[in-house]
């Protein structure tokens, strides 16, 4: 164990735990941008700079380890203000049309903005001049709002292995980019979202299909039927201040089809019929001398992983659609 202290708190912690982790430990909030838990820490945002007692170095807490002894200053005047320096310059190469954009209230930068009260832009505005990729129908690119802190290339290489989001350029002129320069839907990417959910501002979100849904509910000539994945039971109430994890299976069924919603429907459904034709496949490769092992084709994005990355695994793939796929088949016979 290593004993340190952090703002006059001592605080004791495990060998290779980060100052940040430490101060967290202590109850002492240091602001970030480019950490997050799921990555290793890349240092790259710069705000949760702060001192070590008798030493002139200005250390990063996210990736730098805690020593026996020591005596670290997370705020005051100065740290303040290299803070709020750093929110300003990542500021002026971000755009201020929060109103519009999918993170307006969920974006850490935002918060972040608010909390050291930067109101007024000292520097220079930069933008990227990068139009919006929206080449996969999925997943969005809006590179004017990126501000490098590498959390979806890291997740896209390091804990997806896809390597479809990259670094490109050098300094000033870095951008974060598909492989290769080219469109995101020509890239390796198999839209699995993880780029989504780690980005902390509104730089890679989703295609939303809001308002197709709702001129869809208006159009008297159709049938407007909904399917709810599994997931979604659970992590919608946390949009509406529901404890993580509290199901609200009933709630959405209701707010459904007070939206106008004509028929809802379960996709744990479609799960099953999954289960039972992968089921009968399986017996009839057993029993024929199929290709082994039977790999499932339940997830789209899987299947896609095997496609780009290892082809010679796709005899081994089910046959069977995915639960939402069948679902889907299913409510329109």
């Amino acid at each position: 164990m290593i004993h340190l202290t952090i703002q006059g708190i001592e605080v004791e912690v495990a060998e290779g735990t980060t100052v940040l982790e430490a101060a967290r430990k202590a109850g002492i909030r240091i602001p970030t941008l480019c950490y997050h838990p799921d990555l290793k820490p890349f240092g790259s945002c710069g705000l949760c700079v702060c001192k070590q007692e008798g030493s002139s170095k200005i250390i990063r807490a996210c990736s730098t380890p805690a020593a026996e002894g020591m005596r670290i200053i997370t705020h005051d005047q100065d740290l303040y203000e290299v803070r709020r320096t750093i929110l300003e310059l990542t500021m002026s190469t971000h755009p201020s049309s929060c109103l519009m954009c999918t993170k307006n209230n969920q974006c850490e930068l935002q918060k972040l903005a608010i909390e050291y009260g930067v109101r007024e832009q000292p520097f220079e505005v930069r933008l990227a001049e990068d139009k919006k990729d929206r080449s996969t129908g999925a997943v969005v690119l809006d590179p004017e709002k990126c501000i490098k802190c590498g959390r979806c290339v890291q997740v896209c290489q390091g804990l997806q292995g896809v390597y479809a989001l990259e670094f490109i350029g050098r300094g000033d002129k870095t951008t974060m980019s598909p492989a290769a320069s080219l469109p995101l839907g020509s890239s390796p990417c198999i839209k699995c979202g993880q780029c989504i959910t780690h980005c902390p501002v509104g730089a890679i979100y989703e295609q939303d299909q809001t308002n197709d849904l709702m001129k869809a509910i208006a159009d008297p000539d159709k049938v407007v039927a909904v399917q709810i994945a599994p997931a979604v039971r659970v992590a919608i109430g946390e949009e509406f201040g529901m404890k993580p994890g509290e199901i609200s299976t009933g709630k959405l069924y209701t707010a459904l089809r007070r939206l106008g919603i004509d028929y809802v429907f379960d996709t744990n459904f479609g799960a099953d019929l999954t289960i039972m034709e992968e089921g009968y496949e399986l017996l009839a490769r057993i029993k024929n001398g199929g290709v082994m092992p039977q790999i499932t084709s339940c997830c789209p994005g899987w299947v896609d992983y095997v496609e780009e990355y290892y082809p010679e695994l796709l005899d081994n793939l089910s046959s069977a659609k995915s639960p939402m796929m069948m679902q889907g088949d299913i409510t329109k016979t």
